[in-house]
C-alpha cells in the first residue's frame, strides 16, 4: 500500500489476537485503509473480508515490514503483548521505518516501560477495559442491569454512516426495535440525557439496553 495524499489516515495492525482482530475490523469498517500482518494463515484469511492488505508473515524483520509497506502507514499498532521480545523488536523496527505514530500493546508495567522508552505510545487493553467498566458501573448505576434475564443486555453500538446526521426519533429505535438508548459516548464525553432530537455524529457510541435479538437486528440494519 502506498501512502495516500488525502487527509484519510492509514493504519497498520501487527498481530491478530482478540485485541488486534477487533481493532483491525473496527478500523476497516470505518473505510480506513488498513494493513494487517499475522503469522496465522487462518486469521489472515478471516480478516481479508475486511481489508485486501492482509499478509501472512512468520518473520517480522525490517526488510519484510518494508516490503509489505508498513512504513506508509500513518499509525501502526503492535498487538503482540504476549511475546515480550517479539513485541519490543517489532516496535523498534516499525519506529526505525519512520512511522510517525506507533502504538504498542503491553501486558505489564515493565513491558510498557521498555516500549515507552523506544518511543511508542503504550496501551494496556485489559487493564483499561477493567477500569472503564468499573467507572461505568459506579457512575451510571449499571449494577442494577447485571441481574436481568439473559435475553436482555447492555451493549455499546458504534454509530455508522447510515445513521450519522439523523435524529434519534428518525430511526425509531424504540418503536421498531424495542431498544432504549441510555447514553451516548464520543471520545471522553458521555451524554446521559439523550433527547429524541439528538443528531448522531461520527464517533458516537450508543449505549443501548434491550433484548439481544432486537439488538442484533438493529446492528444489522445500520451496517
Amino acid at each position: 500500500m502506498k501512502r495516500k495524499k488525502s487527509e484519510e489516515r492509514s493504519y497498520g495492525v501487527i498481530g491478530l489476537g482478540r485485541f488486534g482482530m477487533a481493532l483491525a475490523v473496527t478500523l476497516a469498517e470505518s473505510n480506513s485503509e488498513v494493513i494487517v500482518i499475522d503469522r496465522d494463515e487462518a486469521k489472515v484469511k478471516e480478516i481479508r473480508q475486511y481489508t485486501e492488505y492482509a499478509f501472512v508473515s512468520e518473520d517480522l524483520n525490517i526488510e519484510t515490514l518494508r516490503e509489505i509497506g508498513i512504513q506508509n502507514c500513518d499509525v501502526v499498532i503492535v498487538c503482540i503483548g504476549e511475546k515480550v521480545d517479539v513485541s519490543i523488536l517489532t516496535t523498534m523496527r516499525v519506529l526505525e521505518l519512520g512511522v510517525p505514530n506507533v502504538i504498542a500493546k503491553a501486558l505489564s508495567p515493565e513491558q510498557g516501560a521498555v516500549l515507552n522508552k523506544l518511543g511508542a505510545k503504550v496501551v494496556y487493553p485489559e487493564r483499561d477495559m477493567a477500569l472503564r467498566l468499573g467507572k461505568k458501573l459506579i457512575s451510571n448505576n449499571f449494577m442494577e442491569y447485571i441481574t436481568l434475564d439473559h435475553s436482555v443486555e447492555i451493549r455499546q453500538i458504534p454509530s455508522t454512516k447510515k445513521i450519522q446526521g439523523k435524529r434519534i426519533e428518525e430511526i425509531e429505535i424504540r418503536q421498531r426495535y424495542g431498544l432504549n438508548i441510555i447514553a451516548i459516548e464520543n471520545g471522553e464525553t458521555t451524554t446521559i440525557e439523550v433527547t429524541p432530537g439528538y443528531r448522531f455524529r461520527e464517533g458516537d457510541i450508543l449505549v443501548v439496553i434491550g433484548k439481544v435479538t432486537n439488538m442484533d437486528q438493529f446492528e444489522a440494519t445500520i451496517r
